[in-house]
C-alpha cells in the first residue's frame, strides 16, 4: 500500500506527538482498532510517520469483538493491517453479556472499563508499551463538557496518561483533529469503516451532549473554541475555593464566635 498524508492531516497529526511528547525511541506501540473511522486513521498515520520517522518504534493493531452481535468479521482490519505491514491481532470478551448481567449500572462504563482492559491485557502479553486511542478533539470537549454539566468539575482526559498498575502510557495523537476532518479522512486509506455494533449507538449522554454542543454552536459560533480555550490549562481562572470539610469549618465557626469574648 503506498502510504500518504496531506500537509494539513501530517502537520495536526505530528504537532500533537512532538507538543506532547508521545514518542520516544525504541517504543512499541499497539493501536486500539475498532474499525471505526476514526481508529482506522490513526492505525494509518502512525503507519505513515513509522516509515519516515527519525524516532524509530514499532507498531501493531488490537480489534475486540465485544460479541454486540453473531457476524463480526476481522477479515478486513487483518486485510488493512497486512497491508500496512503491521501485525494485528483479536480477541472476544462478552461484554454484551456482562452488561445484561448488569442491569441497572452505565453500560457505556462498563463497556469502556472492559475494552480498556482487554487492549491494556494483550499489549502487556506482547510486549506494548504503550497504547494509542483514537479519541479526537470533539472526544476531549465534549467529556469536558460532561463533567460540568453530570459531575460539577473541570475535567477530561490527557493527550498523555501513564498508567502505573500496568505500567503502560496510553496517547492520543488525535487530539488535534475535529471528528468532521475524520470522516472526510477515508478516502486517504480506502477501508470503509465498519459500522458501530453497539445497541446503545447514538442514544448515550455523550450523544446528548454532542448534539448540544452542536445546537450551541450553531448559535454562537464561537461556543465550541471558547469551550475548549476553557479546557486548556494556564488559562485565567476565578473559580470560589475548595469547600472545607466539617472539621475545618468548625474550626473556623468556633473561632468566628470566640471573637471579642476575652
Amino acid at each position: 500500500m503506498h502510504k500518504h498524508l496531506p500537509q494539513p492531516y501530517f502537520s495536526r497529526f505530528v504537532r500533537a506527538i512532538i507538543e506532547f511528547d508521545m514518542l520516544q525511541d525504541g517504543d512499541k506501540i499497539l493501536v486500539g482498532l475498532s474499525g471505526g473511522k476514526d481508529s482506522l486513521f490513526l492505525t494509518y498515520a502512525l503507519a505513515v510517520l513509522k516509515d519516515i520517522s527519525p524516532v524509530k518504534f514499532e507498531l501493531g493493531a488490537f480489534t475486540l469483538d465485544p460479541l454486540f452481535t453473531t457476524d463480526f468479521d476481522p477479515a478486513p482490519l487483518l486485510d488493512f493491517c497486512t497491508r500496512l505491514g503491521i501485525p494485528f491481532g483479536t480477541s472476544q470478551a462478552n461484554i454484551a453479556g456482562i452488561i445484561e448481567n448488569n442491569a441497572g449500572k452505565d453500560p457505556c462504563f462498563t463497556c469502556a472499563f472492559f475494552r480498556r482492559g482487554a487492549v491494556n491485557n494483550y499489549a502487556k502479553q506482547h510486549g506494548y508499551n504503550k497504547v494509542a486511542l483514537a479519541h479526537h478533539h470533539d472526544d476531549a470537549v465534549e467529556t469536558f463538557y460532561m463533567g460540568l454539566l453530570y459531575a460539577g468539575h473541570l475535567k477530561t482526559f490527557a493527550p498523555v496518561t501513564y498508567l502505573s498498575r500496568t505500567g503502560l502510557t496510553v496517547i492520543r495523537p488525535l487530539v488535534y483533529f475535529r471528528e468532521k476532518e475524520l470522516r472526510e479522512s477515508v478516502s486517504l486509506h480506502g477501508l470503509t469503516p465498519i459500522a458501530s455494533p453497539c445497541p446503545m449507538n447514538g442514544k448515550t449522554k455523550r450523544q446528548e451532549i454532542k448534539e448540544q454542543i452542536a445546537a450551541l454552536e450553531a448559535a454562537d459560533p464561537a461556543f465550541y473554541a471558547h469551550l475548549a480555550a476553557a479546557m486548556r490549562g494556564g488559562k485565567a481562572a476565578e473559580l470560589w475555593p475548595e469547600p472545607p470539610d466539617r472539621r475545618q469549618l468548625k474550626v473556623k465557626h468556633d473561632a468566628f464566635w470566640r471573637q471579642n469574648r476575652q
